[in-house]
């Protein structure tokens, strides 16, 4: 489409409907991809208020002949989530349970209605909706409905399909009309050419489609036959918005068990737990899921076995519930190594997220090279799994491939990422060769190409060897009936592309660009790490449960270009050069990552491991090189060296005084491009090196006598910049417990800075320079074998991520340190475990901080508190001032959001006898400036109780 299309249709379209409409640069990025290996760039994108506007988009569309294609979260892996003409996004307006009678057990939603949000609403009359594929937390009903989908639960309760009643959709022609059982009340033109259709091909319809319960692929004609019920609504569900768009849904619900327990049954290998997987069937299981030691290898809380089945069962008690799942394990027996049984609800969504984890863990290989979807779900009958699962293992070796398998083993469906080669020409003939040996191989099984996502650009080009050429017409005449103009969602299913057309990878650059950082589990590639987003859109969840924190802005906007997945896909973009053709200078690029906290929980939470403060780290090192930065990157970015300099002229009690005059502090701020609505932190009177010097002195004259009780290990006590000029208090208290637990305490003798300020805002030879002159400080220390210990989590994340993948192997010393830095409490654990911490015995309200989480882990703090009787548990989430972040002008309403999504609510509604705690810096800034409540570091509640 030429511009000057593209402009009178965005214009047509804003008359036309009453939601957004959005042809700019950012929002057309955004929507090139799903979670498949597909791209294909949308003219643009229309969030439709209502039904009506769905009719008016489309009307606006089939008079310029614009192919339309509805999207839900887009995390369809086949690629039909992706188009070329208008995309609707349902998920910003159309999103209402518009009701639920829990006696009849229905539900009537529209499409953008997110699946636990209907699951939370049933629930509370002891129902649910029973499909719930892996992305339950942010897939939407109208995408599920799109795709056919069925998660783990299908054995139970069946596929979407099965659990769908009445379909309110719009054709593209622009007929509406509510689709159920029989053809009364659709327009004559479908009623009595869908008569027509069936009556012309009774016995074709009665045979050409296998029976398994995995059969997701082609159109379910089938569904109209007169003794099926002449069920429309079936037939249009999995028909993946080639047919009409769907503005209401009524759904069935089912009853959900009062209690569940879930038996994980191990085996030697995998190829017998798909053996037994049907063979449980009988015992009446809710889900049979497999898993393979090669995909979960080390995970805890699994036995002994080399392949696992989860089988979970239901009770109206969680005695029946354990029960039942005891029972079946005993049954089980005689064919597995161990099991294990799980009853505690925390217990089993433990090990159900090893398993939902799965479609992003499974596209790395156990060597860090990539793996792709592509045949991520053909099914087979499950009676045969065992023998498919052989011949498949061996059809990728034939073809020098490998993939992790897992899966609904109970229904017979398996997913599996493989390592396609998708870069270059030999890489795809493969992937061509390989995937029409694999059709020929899933058919002679009897089974379906598609077992749950559908068939989308991947895979229906292949359907004439599953269903024959007769019947892909057949399909092609149900299209044309729904959609003679071709105008929803062309070159998915019917009338398909090749199956190699519009892969994501074809417009990247062809050598990996040159970039700051070492991006070592990439292979050095900014590519390659940025393709490790494949949209499984787990950064899209609404709220966040238990430690985790990805991702904070996204929930404080609801924004997709504020989600992990949005910064990667208009990296993307960035680096194809098609829709974002600035590059680094890109200022769409720059605002997505601008509400980007850097608070690296996508580092651990992401399934892939993507590393949204790196990549914002090196974006804006490319943006600015060589022009003004904003100011809040002078003032806030290069903080240790105001804060040295404050020290050093001993100027806190001036600055202190100045920030406490208002107009002041307003022109301070402004010039520093900090937030007007926040308060600058006071400086220390004395940093807490200086302390650290005077009580050297002290002890040498005799006058104190500091580490009497110090025989232990020799570590060394990371003065971060923090710590040293803003909270010295925190050093003071760490230096007293370290002591009291035998160790001796020894400081740097000379200024040393991780450069997170500098990485942060991405300046990044600063930083490197800042790094090497620490290396050189602590040399001596790091050739004394001694143990780092870092007080601020930021800071000592710094030292152990950002140091070394900054300065590379080239200097040999980054590593070192990066491995000698531990934390607090884990150095008390590692190198005084016969020490034992006072007792505190309060119960404890606060922070876990997000770098904690995502790169030091917080399981070494969790014992120490529980040793020293603080009781209960931290917040997680991301406080929202993160470093900069909540002082930067134009921040403070996200930064204020993030906070009160957990943190703030956990204080205020805390026992009033409760210890805050929170080891960041900038956890105890938020809490001092928005609840009013002072927060210690866990070193100062410690100290306090100290002899």
């Amino acid at each position: 489409m030429v511009d000057h299309e593209a402009d009178e249709l965005e214009r047509a379209l804003r008359r036309a409907v009453r939601g957004e409409v959005s042809f700019d640069t950012t929002s057309r990025a955004l929507m090139t991809m799903d979670a498949s290996n597909y791209r294909r760039v949308p003219a643009g994108v229309v969030a439709p208020y209502d039904a009506d506007d769905v009719a008016a988009a489309l009307a606006v569309c089939r008079e310029r002949a614009v192919p339309v294609v509805a999207r839900g979260a887009g995390t369809s892996i086949a690629g039909q989530a992706t188009g070329l003409g208008v995309v609707l996004d349902f998920t910003r307006h159309m999103r209402s349970i518009v009701s639920l009678d829990p006696d009849a057990r229905t539900a009537v939603v529209q499409p953008g209605v997110i699946l636990d949000e209907l699951r939370t609403a049933a629930g509370a009359h002891g129902l649910t909706f029973g499909p719930d594929p892996s992305t339950h937390s942010r897939c939407t009903l109208g995408g599920m409905i799109g795709n056919n989908s069925c998660g783990s639960h299908s054995v139970a309760w069946g596929t979407t399909a099965d659990n769908v009643r009445e379909l309110d959709v719009v054709t593209y022609g622009g007929e509406r009309l509510r689709a159920g059982r029989g053809l009364d009340g659709l327009p004559p033109r479908l009623r009595d050419g869908l008569r027509a259709l069936v009556d012309g091909d009774l016995a074709l319809l009665r045979t050409g489609f296998p029976e398994l319960p995995r059969r997701i692929s082609g159109y379910a004609l089938d569904a109209l036959l007169p003794e099926k019920g002449v069920d429309v609504a079936r037939a249009l569900t999995g028909s993946e918005g080639t047919l009409g768009v769907l503005t209401e849904a009524t759904v069935r619900l089912v009853e959900a068990p009062a209690a569940r327990a879930l038996a994980v049954l191990g085996y030697p290998d995998e190829s017998a737990a798909a053996e037994a997987a049907h063979t449980l069937l009988p015992h009446g299981p809710l889900t049979v899921e497999g898993m393979a030691a090669d995909l979960v290898a080390g995970a805890e809380g699994l036995p002994k076995g080399g392949a696992w089945l989860f089988v979970e069962v239901g009770g109206a008690t969680p005695e029946e519930a354990l029960a039942r799942a005891r029972a079946l394990a005993r049954a089980a027996a005689d064919a597995t190594t161990d099991h294990t049984v799980v009853a505690d609800p925390a217990g089993q969504r433990a090990l159900w997220r090893i398993r939902e984890d799965a479609s992003g863990t499974a596209t790395r290989m156990p060597d860090g090279s990539e793996a792709w979807p592509g045949w991520e779900d053909c099914a087979v009958p499950p009676a045969r799994l065992g023998a498919y699962l052989r011949d498949f293992r061996a059809l990728m070796a034939q073809h020098g491939l490998r993939g992790t398998p897992y899966g609904h083993f109970g229904d017979g469906c398996i997913h599996v990422r493989i390592d396609f080669d998708l870069l270059s020409e030999a890489g795809i003939r493969v992937f061509r060769d390989f995937s029409t040996d694999l059709a020929d191989l899933v058919v002679a099984h009897g089974g379906s190409l598609s077992g749950e996502h559908g068939d989308g650009l991947a895979r229906a080009e292949l359907l004439p060897r599953m269903y024959g050429d007769e019947m892909v017409r057949l399909f092609s005449r149900f299209k044309d009936l729904w959609d003679p103009a071709g105008g929803l969602n062309p070159g998915a299913l019917a009338r398909p592309q090749r199956m190699e057309e519009n892969l994501r990878f074809a417009p990247l650059p062809g050598r990996p660009v040159d970039v700051e950082f070492g991006y070592p589990h990439d292979n050095g590639d900014f590519s390659a790490a940025v393709r490790r987003c494949v949209g499984v859109a787990k950064c899209r969840n609404e709220s966040v449960s238990g430690a985790a924190v990805m991702c904070p802005s996204y929930r404080a906007t609801g924004d997709e270009q504020h989600s992990t997945r949005g910064r990667a896909r208009l990296l993307h973009e960035m680096l194809a050069g098609e829709v974002v053709r600035d590059g680094w200078r890109s200022e769409e690029v720059r605002g997505a990552l601008d509400l980007c906290l850097s608070c690296k929980g996508c580092r651990s939470d992401c399934p892939v491991g993507v590393d949204m403060a790196t990549y914002k780290a090196e974006f804006l090192h490319h943006h600015y090189e060589g022009r003004v930065r904003p100011a809040a990157h002078y003032s806030m970015g290069r903080l240790p060296v105001w804060l040295r300099a404050a020290a050093a002229l001993r100027a806190a009690p001036v600055a202190n005084a100045a920030a406490g005059v208002a107009p002041l502090a307003a022109l301070a701020k402004r010039a520093g491009g900090i937030a007007p609505e926040r308060d600058i932190p006071e400086l220390a009177r004395e940093p807490f090196t200086r302390w650290w010097r005077k009580r050297a002195r002290g002890a040498a004259r005799g006058a104190a006598r500091p580490g009497e009780r110090a025989q232990g290990r020799t570590v060394v006590l990371w003065p971060d910049t923090f710590t040293n000029y803003l909270s010295p208090s925190v050093g003071q208290a760490a230096v007293r417990v370290l002591e009291d637990a035998g160790l001796r305490v020894v400081v740097p003798p000379k200024p040393v800075c991780c450069g997170l300020t500098w990485v942060s805002t991405g300046q990044l030879d600063q930083a490197r320079a800042v790094m090497r002159r620490t290396l050189d400080v602590m040399a001596p220390a790091l050739d004394a074998g001694l143990p780092v210990v870092g007080l601020e989590p930021s800071c000592t994340a710094a030292l152990r991520t950002d140091l070394p993948e900054l300065l590379g192997p080239a200097e040999p010393r980054a590593a070192r340190l990066a491995d000698a830095v531990t934390t607090f409490a884990g150095a008390l654990e590692d190198l005084a475990p016969d020490w034992r911490p006072p007792t505190v015995d309060r119960p404890v309200v606060g922070q876990t901080h997000c770098h904690q989480h995502a790169v030091l882990g917080d399981a070494a703090e969790r014992r120490l508190r529980a040793r020293a009787g603080l009781t209960g548990e931290l917040s997680g989430g991301c406080c929202g001032l993160a470093g900069n972040f909540g002082f930067e002008r134009g921040h403070y309403d996200v930064s204020v959001a993030c906070a009160e999504e957990q943190l703030l609510p956990s204080v205020r509604g805390a026992d009033p006898a409760a210890e805050v705690l929170a080891d960041g810096f900038s956890c105890r800034t938020q809490l001092d400036q928005l609840a009013g409540r002072r927060a210690r570091h866990l070193a100062e509640v410690l100290a306090e109780r100290l002899r």
